[in-house]
Formats: C-alpha cells, sequence, structure tokens
C-alpha cells in the first residue's frame, strides 16, 4: 500500500530541488531512520502517472488512446500498401517501412503500462521489465534518428546524382544501411540498463512518470550517478546530434542542387519529393528538442508538464508520420485511394 505523504513528499523533492541537486548530488540521507527502505536492487518500481493530473487521468488517456489507435491503423497501412504494390519496392519506401516498424514499437512499449495506470490504477512495474521499457525506448529512438539519415542520403543521391541512384541504393545496400542503424542504436543503448541496475536505491521506489525514461530511473539512485548522465549526454550529441548534422549538410547540397535547375517549376518539383522527409524530422525532432530542453534548463517548469511532454514526444511523431507520408506521396495516397474504391466494387 502506497503512504499518500510519502508519495507528495517524493514529488514535492523532484519539483522544489534543482537540477544539479538531484543529479549526481543527491543530499545526505540516514540509514538508520526507520521511515527509509533500503531499495538496494528493488523487485518493482511504482510509476506515479502525471503528478498533480491524477484526476484527470481518465480524460488525458483519450488524446492518449485515440493517438496511439491512429499510429497503429497508419503505419500498419504503410507496411501494407508498399508490400502489396510494387511499384512502391524501392529505396525510399524501404526506409519509410523502417520507420513506420519504430512508430509501432515505440509508443507500443509505453503506452500499454500507461493506459494500466490511467484506467486501473496499476502503478507497479517489475525493476527487470522498467529497464526492458528503457531500453526499447531509447534503442528505437536511436533508430528512428538514424533512418531520418538514411532517407536524407536517399533524397541527396536520387537529386544530386540522379542517374546513378538505382546503382548506389541497390537492395542489398538498403538493407546494410538498415542493419547498420538497428546495431548501432542496439549497441550504443545498451549501457542504459546496465548503469541503471547497478546503482542502489535506497531512498524510494517511486518514479514520478508514465514510463521508466532513464534520467527519471537514474535520479532515484542514492549514489554519484555522473557515469549515466555524461553518457546520456554523449548519446545525445553522437547520435542525434550528428545525425542532425548529417541531414542539415544533406539538404544543404539538395538545395545548392535545386537551386542550379533553369526554371522555377522544375526547382519546385524536385523539392516537393522532400517536403514529406522535412515534415516527419520537424514532428519527430521539434518535440524531442523542446522536451529535452525543458527537462534539462526549465527548473521552474513543473513537473506535470516534463512527464506529458515526455508522452507527447513518442505519441504524435508515429501518429503524424503515416499521414504526413499519406497525403504528401501520390504513388501511396493512389494506392490507398484504389484499395478502396476496389473495396467498394
Amino acid at each position: 500500500m502506497l503512504d499518500p505523504g510519502h508519495i507528495q513528499g517524493n514529488i514535492r523533492y523532484m519539483q522544489e530541488t534543482p537540477f544539479c541537486l538531484r543529479v549526481g548530488h543527491l543530499p545526505p540521507y540516514n540509514m538508520s531512520d526507520s521511515n527509509i527502505t533500503n531499495f538496494t536492487n528493488p523487485s518493482t518500481f511504482i510509476l506515479l502517472g502525471i503528478p498533480g493530473l491524477e484526476v484527470a487521468h481518465v480524460w488525458i488517456s483519450i488524446p492518449f488512446c485515440t493517438m496511439y489507435i491512429i499510429a497503429v491503423l497508419g503505419n500498419f497501412t504503410i507496411l501494407f500498401i508498399v508490400k502489396r504494390e510494387p511499384s512502391l519496392h524501392g529505396p525510399m519506401y524501404y526506409f519509410l517501412c523502417m520507420l513506420a516498424v519504430t512508430d509501432l514499437v515505440l509508443p507500443t512499449s509505453i503506452l500499454p503500462k500507461t493506459l494500466s495506470i490511467f484506467w486501473f490504477n496499476s502503478r507497479e512495474i517489475d525493476f527487470s521489465a522498467c529497464l526492458t521499457q528503457m531500453y526499447f525506448i531509447h534503442c528505437f529512438t536511436g533508430m528512428a534518428t538514424g533512418i531520418f539519415v538514411a532517407m536524407a542520403l536517399d533524397r541527396y543521391v536520387a537529386i544530386c546524382d540522379p542517374l546513378r541512384h538505382s546503382t548506389i541504393l541497390t537492395n542489398p545496400m538498403v538493407a546494410k544501411i538498415g542493419l547498420a542503424m538497428v546495431l548501432r542504436s542496439s549497441i550504443f543503448v545498451l549501457p542504459y540498463p546496465f548503469l541503471a541496475r547497478q546503482w542502489p536505491y535506497c531512498r524510494t521506489n517511486i518514479i514520478p512518470h508514465t514510463y521508466c525514461e532513464h534520467i527519471a530511473v537514474v535520479k532515484l539512485a542514492c549514489a554519484d550517478i555522473r557515469v549515466s548522465n555524461y553518457y546520456g549526454l554523449f548519446l545525445l550529441f553522437s547520435g542525434m546530434g550528428l545525425d542532425m548534422l548529417f541531414i542539415t549538410v544533406s539538404y544543404i547540397q539538395i538545395l545548392r542542387a535545386v537551386f542550379s535547375l533553369p526554371t522555377k517549376d522544375s526547382q519546385l518539383k524536385t523539392f516537393e519529393t522532400c517536403i514529406s522527409h522535412l515534415c516527419a524530422i520537424l514532428t519527430f525532432y521539434v518535440p524531442s528538442l523542446f522536451s529535452f530542453l525543458t527537462h534539462r534548463f526549465g527548473h521552474n517548469v513543473p513537473l506535470h508538464f516534463h512527464v506529458l511532454m515526455a508522452n507527447v514526444y513518442l505519441l504524435v511523431p508515429p501518429m503524424l508520420n503515416p499521414i504526413i507520408y499519406g497525403v504528401r506521396t501520390k504513388q501511396i495516397r493512389d494506392r490507398l485511394l484504389w484499395l478502396f474504391t476496389h473495396k467498394g466494387t
């Protein structure tokens, strides 16, 4: 049975204590205090959901569940159409299928547990399950950023060197790029759960979040966790940071090639092939960067806002990506319309 006073005390601690004191420099604690339980290698963690908005959990679950349903239906539709339509068997659409898979895994890794908290007040999560969830979230987020780089490469070759596009991005090459993205993310994220498992959790096992986000878990450790913090920053800048740099460089070259075309009509038609990719990038990076910046520097931002943004970051892009590509990509739109009209006849 959870002690409400203990929970509220933990929430106040997370809200009122500056970030630099909460991470890596925890205040001293008295192990002899009878009110403190030793949670070293705890068997379970307690997820609070969205602290401060508990009374609205059921209402918040409605848009969350709606976004998840749209994401699942949309991404399965993308996979189905690309599989059934031979004209879509090309590098761009293979990368789109890889993105659809990550967009299915990311919300699925968090939403079932989140909804069980909102609907059934089922807050406990096994320690190993918590670390597994943490791994899947960060692993597939890393894969998504890598896939955006691969899609930028496809657009770069298609526009800057169109005659060699089919010889450069062959099916084996696309498979190798996809495998490289999977291995890179899987290996780089692996230290997250291993580091989190080794810390002693002797203060509390209550996580003021809807899922086991890395920094939310390691903040509970009563040890110097600078290794986890530094590795998290290294992963952020060497992974997402470098990916953003590669995408930026690719689009600089693409814009140079576009503006070198003789007519404005040809320039517009060529650049329109990149619009879907750019929209998908914005829907992914803008919420993630906003969440990161408010988490690192928004010390006065309410805790429930941090948690809501962390959920939006994992739910909105998977919902919007199939809509963006369905609306903007003529081949997918035409095939989808044909399926509906064919089914009707």
